[in-house]
């Protein structure tokens, strides 16, 4: 089905000033984790003496109105908006309609057939029309057999796109550089690392992507992109430097995204300006890959995973070690290098934002060859506020090779341990781990009694 209009109301815009078109170069985007945007652009305009209409087109239809700062870099004090309208009710065949009840229009068949009359309703079926002169009779048109519908002009308040309606004040007619700025939603970004393991599982060759994707309902061309890390506040209503490359590394290029403090945040600036189209998600790559130490390690927490001898990789974002980089969060997706020379993905997990000198863990799955099972082997309550309970926990290494394990054990209220089999470390009021030795092919039994009050 085709709509067609008068096109002489297409220029009824005419009679406002349109903004110009946006300058080379003249584009700014700053992306939040929020799912917002800042955007910053320059444009040139053109402005009467005294009070004008202006349309400040292109704006995502996502927009924030209340969030747009205008200011004429040419004469600050001689521009002022008085008065701002956000038009957003979009052309469409519905809208069209829904504009034309008790209004005349005329519809064409496919076997062309034309109807005329006063549209009286429709819905996703039918057109109900009232043709004049034939004395109050009514006619159905299915919608299937609708080729066109013609209209005789576009209805007052439809637009073609988004669009911005500025009331200004000018003092200083002629061409102005306006600087506009506005916060958007539908545009975030985020992160995803692809790790790959060496054979022995001694060292991980990291590199950094990130993703922006972008529904605000407009295309940004040639924009100067940022990143913000971090957690920006917003209220609801219902350092500057290159990536650290270890000086045995070969030489390399200059990464394609600088990264800095910014207040307390890290911003991540895109070496070159790109554009940011609408519906679509654009990678870009956060640093080359480096080559970090990292340790395998196995951990049985029995409370809480009962079977599960869990796998994590871990090693610390530093530059003795490899890396040295303030990560934002994201999706480290994990692979292994097998004799063949071929890789195997082996999993994947979530990291938070972790500064440069913090630990990195990755959990990547459980143990086939490891087994845990936990037991509570005895209760004495010794007085109404105070007990004993004793615990076992097997450990059994089917693997060729022998094993380090760390068994987590929580424990709550006022304790104290009175007897165990295996030295332990507190790590908080709450938690112990023993760390364990299995060799190959057996089974290691760890048992400790904890005293308890209330």
């Amino acid at each position: 089905m085709r709509v067609v209009t008068n096109t002489a109301v297409l220029f009824a815009v005419c009679c406002l000033f349109l903004a110009g078109p946006v300058q080379a170069d003249k584009v700014a985007v700053t992306v939040y984790n929020e799912n917002i945007a800042l955007v910053k652009e320059l444009r040139e305009m053109t402005f009467p003496k005294g009070e004008s209409e202006v349309a400040f087109t292109g704006v995502p239809a996502r927009i924030d109105p209340t969030s747009v700062h205008f200011v004429s870099k040419t004469a600050p004090d001689a521009v002022a908006i008085l008065e701002q309208n956000y038009e957003y009710d979009l052309v469409s065949a519905t809208k069209l309609l829904e504009k034309y009840i008790d209004n005349e229009i005329t519809v064409f068949s496919e076997d062309e057939k034309m109807f005329e009359g006063v549209l009286l309703s429709y819905d996703a079926q039918n057109l109900v029309l009232a043709p004049e002169g034939k004395g109050g009779s009514v006619t159905v048109v299915s919608r299937e057999e609708v080729r066109d519908i013609a209209f005789p002009a576009l209805p007052t308040g439809l637009i073609t796109r988004p669009t911005l309606i500025w009331k200004l004040a000018c003092d200083r007619a002629g061409k102005h550089e306006a600087e506009v700025s506005y916060l958007t939603e539908g545009v975030n970004w985020h992160a995803e690392y692809v790790a790959v393991s060496d054979l022995e599982d001694e060292t991980l060759g990291i590199a950094g992507w990130v993703s922006i994707d972008n529904r605000s309902g407009a295309t940004y061309e040639d924009a100067k992109l940022k990143l913000v890390a971090g957690a920006v506040h917003r209220v609801e209503e219902k350092r500057v430097r290159r990536f650290a490359v270890e000086a045995e590394m070969p030489a390399m290029a200059a990464p394609p995204v600088e990264e800095r403090a910014f207040f307390e945040y890290h911003l991540y600036t895109l070496a070159r300006p790109t554009t940011v189209k609408d519906r679509e998600v654009k990678q870009v790559s956060l640093f080359p890959e480096a080559r970090v130490k990292t340790k395998k390690v196995f951990t049985y927490d029995g409370a809480r995973y009962p079977k599960d001898v869990r796998i994590t990789l871990e090693f610390k974002n530093a530059q003795a070690e490899g890396l040295g980089i303030p990560l934002p969060k994201g999706k480290v997706r994990v692979y292994k290098e097998d004799i063949d020379k071929s890789l195997e993905f082996i999993g994947e997990d979530l990291i938070d934002h972790t500064p440069e000198g913090e630990e990195v863990r990755i959990y990547v799955g459980n143990a086939f060859d490891i087994v845990g099972e936990r037991s509570r082997q005895s209760v004495r309550q010794i007085t109404k506020t105070l007990r004993e309970e004793s615990f076992e926990i097997k450990l059994r290494n089917h693997k060729d090779e022998p094993i380090e394990i760390t068994v987590v054990e929580h424990i709550w209220g006022q304790w104290e341990i009175m007897d165990s089999s295996h030295d332990y470390a507190k790590k908080d009021a709450n938690t112990i781990e023993f760390t364990v030795k299995v060799p190959e092919d057996e089974e290691v039994v760890v048992t400790y009694t904890v005293r308890i009050g209330y």
